[in-house]
Parts: C-alpha cells; structure tokens; sequence
C-alpha cells in the first residue's frame, strides 16, 4: 500500500463526495478508488466515508480529512522546492567575458562551475569588445572597469586595480617619472579602449587631469601591452591581475603610485526583469565567493609591499 497516494484518493473522494467523480478526476478506475479507500480504513482501522448516495464522511473522516491536506501541501511544496532548486541550474547560461582576464583567472572558476553544476550547459565568449545584452543573446557579462548607468543590473565582485609599470631596463634607459607631468618625457603603450588620444588620465589634485605621453606603441590586446612593457619598449597602465607575475619576480616595476588610475570593478551585469533566472545569481555569487575581496593577485602584491 502506498500511504500518499490512498491519502491523496480519499482526499479526491472527500472534494468530489463521489467516488466516480473521484476516478475520473484520478484518470483512475471506479474499484481503483475504492480498493483505495479500503485499504487506508483497513490501515487506520476506522471507517473514513459512508457508501450512501452521496457519500457522507464520517467524524473520523473529518479529522483525517484535515489532516491529509495539510500533509499533501507539505509534500506538494517539497517537491516543488526540490524542483526548483534543480530547475535553475539546468539549461544554457551564456556569459561574455572580458578576454585578458579569462585564461587565467575565470576559466577555472567556470570550469569548477560547472562540474559541480553538471546539467547546465555554459557558452563563454572572451571578448575585449563591448557586448550589448539587450540583443537576448548573452544572460549575463562579467565585465572590467567603470560601468556606464544603464538598465542593466550590476553586482560587483571585486576592486579593479591598476599600476603604471615599466621594465628595469626601460627606467634605467629613461628614468623615472616623478610626477605625471614628466610623462611628455617618456614612451607610452596605449590601450585603445582607454587611450585613444595619447592622452593619460590620471588622478591629481582630487580630480581626473589629462596627461600627454608619447605614443610608442597601440593596440587592443592587454597582453600586447604586459609583453612590450616586459620587454622594455615605455611605460603601460596595467591591471594588477595582468601584471602580478611580472611585478612578483622583477620583470615590471609600478612608478607614479600615487597616481594609479582607477580600474573601476570586477562586476557581474545582467538585465533587470520582474524575477532574475536562478543560474544568474548562483554565478554571480559563485564568482564573489571565489574572487573575494581583496582578490588574490592584489593580496599577493601587497604582501610583497609592492602595491599600496
């Protein structure tokens, strides 16, 4: 005997004061429904309903009656519980991710993700490039930097912090910049997402000022730049996440700490909708929990006093 699902009959029975009625509501047979019954009066040792025209429930009906329903919404909402918790773990999450960070840093973040998560099914981009997530294609973006107002909903992960470095052998060729205003003085690498000017923006003064360096080198790749400021061609404005294996063992030396630019956050963005997909939060807080604050690379370097 199966005691939810005579417990479930007899409520069906109850509701529909027909045990015909009751079967057809069950997709069940007539003697279904009453072998049921009999088998839960049996069990409980009490006569539950009368077999008149219509039935009639008995005292002890009554009280089981109430009771049954409760019991069933409890495993109902269970049930659902379980589900839920199941459901929004399953499917596609497509990310897009900013590429100089992703190698290292989120692809194995990913990786654990979704080991531990085996019904869902990840699409990573790595792009440098700004994706727009009001084309639906993407749910989510992990993006680096200062966040423009927008619809969007934003969750910060962790400080994005940058250095301007240079090689020994560069400063020993050149010199060290003591204020930003010796930078006209000296070459520059420049990000085109950031510098598309020749211009450095660095805080001085308690604002933002514009300061010119000499343009020696472009490009859109952040490992373009670790690698030309490694090999000694100017100076570059690095993330310490891109730059803490070179500043660790010597290869890069931060100038001008003083006046670092800000890198904005490390941030998780999704679009705003009446209820966020479950998958979305569980990353986004996964993402928290495994960067932490202060991340890492920043830990290290200030462990070695080389970032303040």
């Amino acid at each position: 005997m199966n005691i939810f699902i005579n417990m479930n009959t007899f409520v069906t029975v109850v509701d529909a004061l027909s045990f015909s009625e009751a079967a057809r509501r069950l997709g069940a047979t007539k003697s279904q429904v009453s072998q049921r019954i009999q088998q839960l009066e049996k069990h409980l040792g009490c006569t539950l309903v009368s077999r008149t025209r219509p039935i009639s429930v008995t005292d002890a009906g009554q009280l089981y009656y109430s009771q049954a329903v409760h019991l069933l919404q409890e495993l109902k909402n269970s049930e659902q519980s379980v589900r839920r918790a199941n459901a929004f773990l399953q499917g596609r999450l497509c990310i897009s991710a900013p590429l100089a960070f992703t190698p290292r840093y989120l692809a194995p973040i990913f990786s654990k993700f979704a080991k531990k998560h085996p019904d869902l099914d990840i699409d990573v981009q790595s792009t440098d490039s700004f994706v727009s997530l009001q084309d639906q294609h993407f749910d989510m973006a992990i993006r680096l930097g200062r966040l423009e107002d927008s619809s969007l909903v934003a969750r910060i992960i962790t400080d994005n912090h940058h250095l301007i470095c240079a090689s020994p052998e560069y400063l020993e060729r050149n010199g060290t910049p003591q204020h930003p205003e010796d930078l006209q003085l000296h070459d520059g690498l420049m990000y085109y997402n950031r510098e598309p000017n020749g211009f450095w923006r660095l805080p001085f003064n308690g604002r933002q000022e514009s300061f010119r360096i000499r343009t020696r080198l472009h490009t859109d790749s952040g490992h373009q730049l670790l690698e030309s400021a490694k090999a000694g061609i100017g100076l570059a404005i690095l993330p310490t996440f891109l730059a803490e294996d070179a500043l660790l063992c010597g290869e890069l030396i931060p100038v001008l700490q003083p006046y670092s630019p800000s890198g904005g956050h490390l941030s998780v963005v999704y679009r705003k909708t009446i209820k966020t997909p479950d998958k979305i939060l569980a990353l986004a807080k996964f993402l928290g929990d495994e960067v932490g604050h202060p991340a890492p690379w920043d830990r290290r370097l200030l462990e070695r006093g080389l970032f303040y």
